[in-house]
């Protein structure tokens, strides 16, 4: 390098480097709304979870959830209600797949596989929507005394399972797991 190819910054020098700078920064500040619009607001990623004090839900009774726009029931079952969802012969389900999404999506439509486990069998976690064209069940209600669509007349038995009805599938039960004795959280 010669002394020749060396030369001091110039005034015209700092305006260009401070032009490239202002356009940058600028640019950046335009583009923000547009990137800063793409991040889910507040009330998405409050419904991305809930935790639900289940300590008041003696059994035989049920508690109704929002969770992602739509309804989920908590049922604390009876022994009689889980012995009569253990009674049922899978050759006679409509739906012979869990539909919980704790378990693979193989998992067949049992009693305990439709249930948040052995442990807490009686404890039953759903999306409180009927599988046919998305209406909300009556509880405690219908031919096998679980849920009933009123709408198109699906029967659904005390574990969600679908049993009478035009409805496709089993109700769905969607990721949740106790956090406590007392807490249950979705999501």
């Amino acid at each position: 390098m010669s002394a020749t190819d060396i030369h001091d910054p110039t005034r015209r020098d700092f305006l260009y480097v401070a032009t490239g700078v202002a356009g940058a920064v600028g640019a950046a500040a335009f583009a923000w709304p547009f990137i800063d619009q793409m991040r889910p607001d507040a009330s998405t990623l409050a419904l991305a979870s809930v935790e639900v004090d289940v300590s008041q839900v003696q059994p035989g009774m049920s508690l109704t959830v929002k969770w992602r726009g739509k309804p989920v029931f908590i049922r604390n079952r009876t022994p009689e209600e889980i012995e009569a969802a253990k009674e049922v012969p899978m050759s006679e389900l409509k739906d012979p797949v869990a539909r919980n999404a704790n378990l693979p999506s193989t998992a067949a439509a049992t009693d305990v596989d439709r249930s948040a486990g052995a442990d807490r069998e009686n404890w039953l976690v759903m999306i409180g929507v009927c599988t046919h064209l998305g209406c909300v069940p009556l509880g405690q209600a219908g031919d096998f005394g679980g849920w009933f669509c009123p709408c198109h007349g699906s029967h659904y038995d005390t574990a969600g399972r679908i049993r009478k009805g035009p409805a496709p599938q089993n109700m769905a039960v969607p990721t949740f797991a106790f956090i406590s004795d007392t807490r249950v959280r979705i999501g």
